[in-house]
């Protein structure tokens, strides 16, 4: 059946279209965005969220493949986490992060209970970016060191230290190269460093390298080893088995520490409560954000293990932020895992992926020709479009989009998607609790508008 384009939603008022029209002049007038030269962009207006969905500046309906930047897992507007924020914005709305209080105490007991290994203490943030600023830091004042190891092609957030971190292009124009930081290859199977042809050689040689560096950068030196559990922004390439369990060694051999950067898949969106917990690994640092509180209010944070922790026991930590658990952040977040854990939501995140998500994208592959590869966990998926399948051109060079991939991303608007693109990808990502048929019929746009790319396959 064709999927015919979506038509504005009559249960839009006119009213709040108009204020989506003045909102986006002015806007355009006052706001300056991220990523973008800024006379350049026309940004969707959104005019109302609820659930999977989201209503755009013309009133239509759109399913959020994107959950906005992987971050809205129980959906938009839960009720239960919309009641806590106002009802702690009742009683305590802001206070002095020296201050004991309730949102987050329980907010930290939560996290630690979910955390694997001794991850027992909770060091709050504003965000995914700080939080690995704080998870560095503490990493060298506990060894000493003064080095940091990160992946290419990671992404760990746009702050000064996180950004020098981060290795895909975006940090090229600003990156002054002083920050202590040193980057290794990453383990790829589809697009492989080492010219892997299986996932165990792939795991092996990247293993390899990652030793290598740590010998050649010098062991002593080395604080820390950070990695994202499953690289998100970098395109969902689930690391090959054996892989994180060898890193978790080798930190182990060479005395550093192992930061897990969770901020974009942690908290159910692998169908683990956290990736790591697919391969079994405990990491001495732990990073987090997003998904924490499904974004309703910006917190992260660094859930530190006892060995780390007692660093700081007797001696103070350099480190602080004035809305360090932020008490609507936090009650957002106590009412945000509750309501996951009582409506099944990690689970489900895990069903989605293995009765449906999978095997679909595996039936797109098979029917679009663009497409390269699919590949993905629980609720956490990449399509990667290429011109030819052979060569694996890409659908957009690494680092930009293409007119391509601008249309793609069009047609699935038109026809009611909102997917996430990044560079030569869209990646699959519906809410946690989103309904099965919702999901299904997210795919099959996705399926429909894939008509687009395919017209531009080389061979």
């Amino acid at each position: 059946m064709t999927i015919q384009p979506v038509s504005p939603d009559p249960s839009i008022s006119e009213d709040l279209l108009a204020a989506g029209r003045k909102a986006y002049d002015v806007d355009r007038e006052h706001v300056f965005h991220s990523w973008s030269a800024q006379r350049t962009i026309t940004p969707m207006t959104v005019v109302k969220t609820e659930g999977p969905y989201v209503w755009d500046g013309q009133g239509h309906r759109l399913i959020d493949f994107s959950c906005q930047l992987i971050n809205t897992n129980i959906g938009h507007s839960h009720p239960r986490v919309v009641a806590a924020i106002q009802e702690q914005a009742a009683d305590i709305a802001t206070i002095n992060p020296a201050h004991v209080n309730a949102a987050r105490s329980e907010a930290a007991r939560l996290v630690a209970d979910l955390t694997p290994g001794d991850l027992d203490h909770v060091f709050f943030t504003n965000a995914g970016a700080d939080a690995v600023e704080h998870a560095v830091r503490m990493a060298r004042v506990h060894t000493g060191r003064p080095k940091v190891l990160s992946a290419y092609r990671a992404y760990h957030g746009g702050t000064d230290l996180a950004f020098a971190l981060t290795a895909d292009p975006r940090r090229n124009p600003v990156d002054k190269a002083t920050a202590g930081v040193a980057h290794f290859m990453p383990a790829y199977p589809y697009r492989s460093y080492f010219h892997s042809t299986t996932e165990e050689e792939e795991s092996e040689r990247a293993l390899a390298h990652l030793e290598q560096t740590i010998l050649l950068e010098g062991p002593q030196s080395i604080a820390a080893v950070i990695l994202e559990s499953v690289p998100g922004t970098a395109g969902i390439y689930v690391p090959p088995a054996g892989y994180l369990q060898g890193v978790r060694e080798l930190t182990r051999k060479h005395g550093i520490l192992f930061i897990a950067d969770e901020v974009m898949v942690g908290f159910g969106r692998t169908g683990e409560w956290f990736a790591v917990n697919h391969w079994g690994v405990e990491p001495d640092l732990l990073t987090f954000a997003k998904g924490v509180n499904s974004g309703y209010v910006p917190l992260g944070g660094v859930a530190i293990s006892c060995a780390v922790y007692e660093t700081f026991a007797e001696t103070p930590y350099p480190g602080g932020l004035t809305y360090s658990g932020h008490p609507l952040a936090c009650a957002a977040a106590v009412a945000t895992l509750n309501a996951m854990q009582d409506e099944g939501m990690v689970t489900n995140a895990a069903r989605l992926g293995e009765e449906i998500i999978g095997p679909r994208l595996r039936e797109i592959f098979e029917a679009h020709p663009s497409v390269g590869d699919v590949r993905g966990l629980g609720a956490f998926w990449a399509v990667e479009l290429v011109k030819n399948r052979e060569t694996k051109e890409p659908m957009a060079a690494y680092g930009g989009s293409s007119p391509e991939m601008n249309e793609l991303v069009a047609e699935c608007k038109k026809l009611g998607l909102l997917p996430f693109q990044n560079m030569n990808r869209i990646h699959v990502a519906p809410p946690l609790n989103a309904p099965d048929e919702v999901v299904r019929q997210g795919l099959d746009i996705l399926d429909q508008a894939l008509a687009v790319t395919d017209r531009y396959v080389t061979g």
